[in-house]
Formats: C-alpha cells, sequence, structure tokens
C-alpha cells in the first residue's frame, strides 16, 4: 500500500501555482472554495455578493502566493484573507456601525443544545445588525481574541466585548422566539 504525502502534494501545487501554473491554481481553488465559500457566507449574508468576494479574495490568494512562508496551515492563511476581504467589503458598503458601549458586563450564556437545522442558525446570525455579526464571527466561529478583532476592526478592545454581548443576547432572545414559534406558542 502506497501513502501520499498529502502535505507534500500540497506544497507541489503551490510552488507550481505560484509560477502562474493553471492547472495548479485551478486545483487549489477547487479544494478550498467551498469552504472558503462558507467562510464568506458567515459575513455576507448574499449569496452571490459572498461569491464575488470569494473570487475577488482567491485573487489576492494566487497574487500574494509567494508570501506564504509555509509556516502553519495554508488553508488558514487562506482562510484569513477570505476574512479581511469579507470585511474590507462590508466596510467599502458602509453597513457596519459599532456602538460604544461603556457599561459593558460580561454576561454567561448557556449553551442550548441545537433542535434547530444549519439554515435555521444561518438565519439568526444574519439578521444580527452587521458589527455584531462581525464581531460574533470572529470571536465565536473564528477562534480570534478581543484584542485582534479591535485591531482587524479599527475598535478598541471594550466595543469588541460590548458588540459579542448584545450579538448573544439578541440571538438568546431570537433562539426563544424561534423555539415558541416552532412549538405553536407565539
Amino acid at each position: 500500500m502506497k501513502v501520499i504525502n498529502l502535505h507534500q502534494e500540497e506544497k507541489e501545487l503551490i510552488e507550481l501555482a505560484v509560477d502562474n501554473n493553471r492547472h495548479a491554481q485551478h486545483k487549489l481553488y477547487s479544494k478550498f472554495s467551498p469552504k472558503m465559500l462558507s467562510v464568506c457566507r458567515q459575513y455576507i449574508k448574499d449569496v452571490h455578493q459572498a461569491e464575488d468576494v470569494m473570487i475577488t479574495a482567491f485573487m489576492k490568494v494566487f497574487t500574494n502566493l509567494k508570501n506564504f512562508e509555509h509556516k502553519g496551515s495554508f488553508e488558514g492563511w487562506i482562510r484569513r484573507i477570505m476574512i479581511n476581504e469579507c470585511i474590507s467589503f462590508i466596510r467599502v458598503q458602509k453597513k457596519v456601525k459599532f456602538i460604544e458601549d461603556e457599561n459593558y458586563v460580561e454576561e454567561r450564556y448557556n449553551n442550548i443544545e441545537s433542535q434547530f437545522s444549519v439554515e435555521d442558525i444561518q438565519f439568526l446570525i444574519d439578521n444580527l445588525p452587521d458589527g455584531y455579526k462581525m464581531v460574533f464571527n470572529l470571536y465565536c466561529i473564528e477562534g480570534f481574541k478581543h484584542q485582534e478583532i479591535a485591531e482587524m476592526l479599527g475598535i478598541n478592545e471594550g466595543t469588541s466585548k460590548s458588540q459579542l454581548s448584545h450579538a448573544r443576547r439578541m440571538l438568546q432572545d431570537n433562539i426563544k422566539k424561534l423555539k415558541n414559534y416552532n412549538n405553536g406558542t407565539y
């Protein structure tokens, strides 16, 4: 039985893609585009706009591929480019407003066992105000710390924490409403 070193194969594809080998670029795109569209979709409600942002981000990936140092995950490197492109897109749309909350108090939230479909959860996240959604995604899904989020978004750390708190509260309220609706007690 022959064992294929997948990391080596990826490294070779990257090296070929750096040299503008279209076949290698296409293979990388085909491998990563489904996951990256999902990443873009987390930030951008409209799937067509998310796809446009993803394609623009892939252009940046291929343009900057020579800068990838093979330290850490290639997928993580691409993901970071996707997230930054989503943030740029949302900023250009001027949809994001971050509200400073000086009286921020961190709250604890219980995990709710999911009785909802992925579509329901995505719907709930999509209906958050853009600032809440961006911070929620960066913190809860991507795993960034508040200091990193603050730097990425050009806000202070307290604002990031406040946005997350408001997002969680809004999600909790909307989950209760959805539960009641699904149970017929609305």
